[in-house]
């Protein structure tokens, strides 16, 4: 199982390659605000891992476990962002908040959350009634 340190670099390497085709140590290293001999400790530990293939001055690549889990981890993570806008959470929170939690649930409360934010997808009138409720309790709040 890899740590949840693992996670975010499989995911952002995941990212990298999907949006520019590669992932260089130093995309990498900006991207999580890490040094480059951080990066490149990790994408040894990760190639132990079977997650990467990695050949030293030459860079590295996902191995179809490595993919596999990182499709799986970006899923996660732009879940986690859908489910936090459908029940109200401020944009300017979100982020941060997935990134807190993401690592602490188990993969069938992903699931779950999965099948929670097509059931509001499939029945916006409850997302309206959410954000009704949602307002009273915050005008009783200032009201207090």
């Amino acid at each position: 199982m890899p740590t949840p340190s693992m996670e975010d670099y499989i995911e952002r390497i995941y990212q990298l390659i999907n949006e520019k085709g590669y992932a260089r140590v130093s995309d990498i290293a900006e991207a999580l605000e890490v040094h480059p001999s951080s990066v490149t400790k990790m994408v040894q530990k990760l190639d132990k891992g079977k997650y990467v293939v990695y050949e030293k001055y030459r860079g590295f690549v996902l191995t179809p476990n490595g993919k596999k889990l990182g499709k799986r981890l970006v899923y996660r993570h732009e879940l986690l962002e859908e489910f936090l806008k459908v029940i109200g959470v401020d944009p300017e929170n979100i982020y941060e908040d997935v990134e807190g939690i993401e690592h602490h649930l188990s993969w069938n409360a992903i699931d779950r959350i999965g099948d929670l934010v097509q059931y509001f997808d499939e029945n916006t009138e409850r997302v309206d009634g959410l954000r009704k409720v949602q307002k009273k309790n915050e005008e009783e709040q200032e009201q207090s």
